[in-house]
């Protein structure tokens, strides 16, 4: 069973939430939380698989939240939003979570995705991957510049992982452009991920395309 913790200020909204993923076979929803400190709380006492993360919450919102269970490896988050595009999504991606979706998705795709996420997967499709990198690109900057030579750690396989990680491609879909096994790539992603310092596949999608390879 794939243990989900759903994080939403919104009562209504949660129960919707509660019972689309109940309705799937595979997936227990372990715990409701109503705001970002309750939802680093349960994150902490439940173990989930997944923490389904809303934004915008009272006293702690989604992005620090995200940077705590990620940072003390607690689950892997999907991130909740109503806007498709803006700083609370990029503040979330950077903070490691897996992916994000936006609350309009249907439950065929929320439960697909909460199932990807599991798998230890990115949801992020390649259309929004790029729309996002564009919109990221096109912001003040406020970090320094990706240093290329992060790059010399990396072996020439595993640059071009990340360099298909930069294209939103699943591991399945890498393993079928770089004929290798989809065990391999997912062993490729787990180290440059390590190499890189990086807590998700999203974020060496990020990465990729900051250093444009």
């Amino acid at each position: 069973m794939i243990r989900v913790l759903v994080a939403d200020d919104q009562s209504a909204v949660r129960a919707g939430l509660v019972l689309i993923l109940g309705s799937a076979p595979d997936i227990e929803v372990a715990g409701e939380a109503a705001d970002g400190e309750q939802a680093v709380a349960l994150a902490r006492e439940l173990r989930p698989d997944v923490v389904l993360m809303d934004v915008q919450m009272p006293r702690l919102d989604g992005v620090a939240a995200t940077r705590i269970v990620v940072g003390e490896q607690l689950a892997d988050v999907l991130v909740l939003t109503t806007f498709d595009l803006d700083e609370y999504v990029f503040g979330a991606l950077r903070a490691g979570a897996a992916g994000f979706l936006l609350k309009n998705t249907d439950a065929k795709d929320l439960i697909a995705a909460v199932r990807t996420v599991a798998g230890g997967e990115g949801v992020v499709a390649p259309a929004v991957t790029r729309r996002l990198i564009a919109e990221f690109a096109a912001k003040p900057v406020r970090e320094p510049a990706a240093d290329p030579a992060v790059l010399r750690e990396l072996t020439r396989r595993e640059r071009e992982v990340l360099s298909c990680l930069g294209e939103g491609l699943s591991n399945a879909a890498v393993a079928e452009r770089l004929d290798m096994a989809e065990a391999t790539v997912k062993t490729h992603v787990s180290r440059l991920l390590g190499k890189l310092g990086l807590r998700s596949r999203v974020q060496a999608a990020v990465l990729a395309q900051e250093l444009g390879i």
